[in-house]
């Protein structure tokens, strides 16, 4: 075993982080493997943008949980690829509606078989002895209780 697995939830993030890169890695070559150019990072938005086709950068951003400047960055690639358009809400002007071009509704058409495929692989990834997926559920409802930040500000060494 190596010293980050021995460390325990010490080293949780680390874990995570690899956990998260290598499921990247497999699916972006899953979706090669059909011909299909498509970057795991972007699916949060395609995803929420087929189910919910027009919304505000901030509610995008609240939707799938990533920061503004996070969201920002995808929106660029994604415009770029022309898989997502905005225009300008008509009773806010300051407000950016983001919704999936044509191009970008038809990769969503072309996927659902695909995200079938990946759904079935991942529910055997994840479902073991412990559960990934509730694991992480209990996780994010704990930090939404509280946070890391404060849990460890709580516990800190009197200097």
């Amino acid at each position: 075993m190596n010293i980050i697995n021995s460390s325990g939830v010490l080293a949780l993030s680390t874990r995570l982080q690899r956990l998260a890169e290598q499921l990247r890695k497999d699916g972006a070559l899953f979706y090669k493997s059909y011909g299909i150019e498509f970057e795991p990072k972007w699916f949060p938005v395609i995803l929420t943008l087929s189910h919910r086709p027009l919304l505000s950068v901030i509610e995008l951003a609240t939707e799938i949980g990533y920061t503004h400047p996070s969201t920002i960055s995808l929106l660029k690639e994604l415009e770029k690829e022309k898989l997502i358009r905005s225009k300008k809400d008509k009773t806010d002007e300051r407000k950016r509606l983001l919704e999936l071009t044509q191009k970008g509704i038809e990769l969503v058409a072309t996927m659902q078989p695909i995200w079938k495929v990946i759904e079935s692989a991942l529910d055997e990834i994840a479902s073991n002895n412990d559960n990934l997926l509730r694991a992480i559920d209990q996780a994010e409802e704990a930090l939404v209780k509280q946070s890391f930040l404060q849990r460890a500000m709580a516990l800190k060494i009197k200097e």
